[in-house]
């Protein structure tokens, strides 16, 4: 009997070993899945997958001039409309329907940590507020073409006016402070980094040409150029890795591009149709550092050691 009490505690403990080192690995792996990136397409209305590795499908199409994309934290993609004015949602098996409609030239937009759904409105030159059911409200008005919209860590949504050129942060009570001013003509879209550097595209177009940029703000505002050439960027988006995406729009055509942290360029996609907005599927949460279920793991092992010799005894 003694013998079979025996056998029966050490394999229930060997058990609930296997099954807690069982879910540290699966935490682990978890955490470091890949992401798809995710693509609107201007002038052929679709809206284009992309695997971690360059592989493109078609995820939706039908759709009119699309611009911002933006995901909701159940993994439903939300897509501006500039020509009908339009927000359409699209669930993750592609079910196209109209969230909520009658915004003025819908262009970049954000979500805040509780599920609303902010929008810059090119034409109306304000920020509309809808909530998860699609009620509207105007969180910030008197702007000058507002384009292009992201949230910090801290939940404060910082917006670029195309207009004038500056780069604006509201707190979630709405107050408004100017971040940065000074660029110059077209600035379009915004991007945080996992630092909490701000990402910031567009190109000055003067009597000489056109020419594109992609700047950089610490927290603290302070200004430098991570990228400049002849390229027109447009949306922005971070992978898991810290590498920047960056859609760009030449004239009817148009590319990703993959940029390190580093600033070294290359090509992620092409073929494309006037790219716009940029936009991961979901957040991938870092490597965890020893995780709770690694410890608890440690911890059954001593204690299945104690329990054989407690019953060897």
């Amino acid at each position: 009997m003694k013998t079979k009490l025996k056998s029966t505690i050490s394999a229930a403990c060997h058990s609930f070993v296997s099954v807690v080192y069982a879910g540290a690995v699966l935490l682990i792996a978890s955490s470091v899945q890949a992401q798809n990136l995710f693509e609107a397409d201007w002038n052929s209305g679709n809206i284009y997958e992309f695997t971690p590795d360059g592989v493109k499908s078609t995820f939706a199409s039908g759709l009119f001039n699309p611009t911002g994309l933006a995901f909701d934290g159940a993994g439903n993609l939300f897509v501006g409309e500039i020509n009908t004015w339009d927000i359409i949602k699209i669930t993750p098996d592609g079910v196209k329907s109209v969230f909520t409609s009658g915004l003025s030239s819908p262009w970049g937009m954000a979500f805040n940590s509780v599920g609303d759904l902010f929008v810059a409105n090119y034409v109306a030159n304000s920020i509309t507020k809808i909530t998860p059911d699609g009620v509207q409200s105007t969180f910030a008005s008197g702007l000058s073409r507002p384009i292009g919209l992201a949230f910090n860590s801290a939940g404060n949504l910082f917006e670029i006016d195309s207009g004038s050129g500056n780069i604006y942060e509201f707190t979630s009570g709405g107050v408004q402070s100017t971040f940065a001013s000074g660029l110059l003509n077209t600035p379009k879209e915004l991007a945080f980094n996992s630092a909490g550097d701000l990402f910031v595209s567009g190109y000055h177009a003067d009597f000489y040409g056109a020419m594109g940029y992609i700047y950089k703000y610490t927290p603290g505002g302070e200004q430098s150029t991570f990228y400049s050439g002849s390229v027109n960027p447009q949306g922005l988006a971070f992978n898991s890795a810290g590498d920047l995406l960056v859609s760009v729009a030449v004239f009817s055509s148009g590319y990703i591009y993959e940029y390190t942290p580093g600033g070294t360029q290359s090509i992620f996609a092409s073929g494309l149709d006037k790219p716009h907005g940029l936009a991961f599927q979901g957040v991938v949460l870092p490597v965890p550092e020893p995780s709770a279920l690694v410890l608890l793991a440690v911890g059954a092992t001593a204690l299945l050691v104690r329990r054989r010799r407690n019953l060897a005894a």
